[in-house]
C-alpha cells in the first residue's frame, strides 16, 4: 500500500527541529511519507530533517509584516509544492503557515489539519495597532481555516475566542493538545539541592510582552534586599518596537543585578543549574515550550494567570500564577522561594510529575496522529 504523504509547513526551519523533530520522527515511524516545508533552510537543519526520515522543502515567506504581493507568491509556491509532491494532507502551524498553507491546500482540494500554537501579540488588544491587526488576521483566518478538517488548539481560551469572534463555527471539528510536547528522555529530571543562593531563570524572546522588563525590575528590587539571590536571563536581542535593548541588559549584567547569557542552545543544562523558572508573559501564548521544558527538568514555575501560560502550573503545587503586568505580584512568589528554599525541591518534583502526566511528547504525538488519521479517512 502506498504511503500517505504529509506536508508540515513552518515559518522557520529551526522550529521543525526544536518543536516538531519528535513529531516528524513519529509520523515517519508510523508509516507516513513526510515533507517539511520552511523558508531559507540552513544546511544543518536540512540534513537533520533528512536524518529524521523526511524531505526538506524550501519556499519563500515573509515572516513578519504585510506585503500582499509576496504573500500571494507564498500561497502560489505552496500550491505548487502540494501538487508536485502529491500531498495527501497538509499540517501547518503558526500564523502565516496556517493561513497561507490552508489557502493553498483548499485550492488543491487537499485536507488540512491546522495547529494554532497561540494567537500572539495581535490578539492581546494592548494597542490600537494590535486591535487593527487582530481584525485583519480574523478575516484571513475566516477565509483560510473554515474548510479545514480539524483545527488543533493548545488551550481552550484560543478556541473560545475564535468562536466568540465568529472566525470558526461550533460545527467545525476542534482538537486539543498540551503544547508541542516534551521528550522526557532528553529533558531529564534533576532534583534540586537549594541553598541560600536561590537562582531564577528567564528564557524567552527579549520583548516586553514576554515579561522581560518586569523580570528585570523584580531582579533590581530583590537583589538589593537579597544579595545572594541570582537572576539569570537567556535570549537574543530582537529588532522590534517593544524589544529590550542589548545595552540595558549588558549594563545590568555589569552591575551584577542579572546574569545575561544571550542566546543559548544547552537549555537543559541551564534549567538543571538554576532553581526556579520565571515567565511573566502577557503575550497571547499557545503553551510556552520553555515552561514545559522547565517542568520536565524539575523547576518550579512562576508565570502569569493568562492564556496558555496558566496551563503549565498547578497553583501552589508546582509553582505560582500571578496577575499579568504586576510587579508586586511577581516579586511576592520570587521572594517566597528566597525565604523558603526548602519548597524548591518539593515543587520541582511536582513539576516533573505534571510533565509526565500531561506533556510527554509521545502522548501529544499520538493524539495528533489520531487526528490526522481521522481526517484522512
Amino acid at each position: 500500500m502506498e504511503k500517505k504523504r504529509i506536508l508540515l509547513i513552518a515559518s522557520f526551519d529551526g522550529s521543525l527541529i526544536r518543536f516538531r523533530g519528535d513529531f516528524i520522527k513519529s509520523l515517519v515511524d508510523y508509516g507516513f511519507e513526510v515533507f517539511a516545508a520552511a523558508p531559507s533552510f540552513a544546511e544543518k537543519n536540512s540534513e537533520r530533517i533528512k536524518e529524521l526520515g523526511a524531505t526538506p522543502v524550501q519556499f519563500n515567506l515573509q515572516r513578519t509584516g504585510l506585503n500582499p504581493i509576496k504573500d500571494f507568491k507564498s500561497i502560489r509556491e505552496l500550491k505548487s509544492i502540494i501538487k508536485e509532491n502529491k500531498i495527501d494532507l497538509v499540517f501547518p502551524y503558526t500564523v502565516k503557515p496556517v493561513i497561507y498553507g490552508s489557502m493553498a491546500a483548499n485550492m488543491c482540494n487537499v485536507p488540512v489539519v491546522s495547529l494554532i500554537t497561540g494567537l500572539g501579540y495581535t490578539f492581546t488588544g494592548l494597542s490600537s495597532k494590535a486591535r487593527l491587526l487582530q481584525r485583519f488576521n480574523e478575516t484571513l483566518y475566516k477565509l483560510s481555516i473554515r474548510k479545514n478538517k480539524c483545527i488543533v488548539f493548545q488551550n481552550t481560551d484560543d478556541h473560545q475566542l475564535l468562536l466568540d469572534r465568529n472566525v470558526i463555527s461550533k460545527k467545525q471539528k476542534a482538537g486539543f493538545v498540551s503544547g508541542s510536547g516534551i521528550n522526557l528522555d532528553k529533558f531529564r529530571f534533576k532534583e534540586k539541592s537549594p541553598s541560600d543562593k536561590v537562582s531564577f531563570l528567564f528564557i524567552a524572546r527579549l520583548i516586553k510582552e514576554k515579561g522581560v522588563a518586569l523580570y528585570m525590575e523584580a531582579a533590581k528590587a530583590l537583589k538589593a534586599k537579597y544579595p545572594k539571590a541570582e537572576f539569570h536571563l537567556i535570549g537574543a536581542p530582537e529588532i522590534s518596537p517593544s524589544a529590550i535593548s542589548e545595552e540595558e541588559l549588558k549594563q545590568l549584567h555589569k552591575e551584577g543585578i542579572i546574569s545575561f547569557h544571550g542566546k543559548q542552545r544547552n537549555i537543559e543544562e541551564h534549567l538543571h543549574e538554576k532553581d526556579i523558572f520565571v515567565l511573566p508573559s502577557y503575550y497571547r501564548e499557545g503553551l510556552p515550550r520553555t515552561s514545559l521544558e522547565a517542568c520536565a527538568c524539575g523547576n518550579p514555575i512562576i508565570t502569569t494567570d493568562s492564556v496558555g501560560c496558566r496551563e503549565s502550573v498547578k497553583e501552589g503545587v508546582n509553582g505560582f500564577l500571578i496577575e499579568p503586568q504586576n510587579l508586586d505580584a511577581l516579586i511576592k512568589p520570587m521572594e517566597y522561594f528566597i525565604t523558603n528554599p526548602h519548597k524548591i525541591k518539593e515543587m520541582g518534583i511536582n513539576s516533573r510529575k505534571y510533565a509526565e502526566e500531561r506533556f510527554d511528547v509521545n502522548i501529544i504525538n499520538n493524539d495528533l496522529i489520531a487526528i490526522i488519521n481521522e481526517s484522512l479517512n
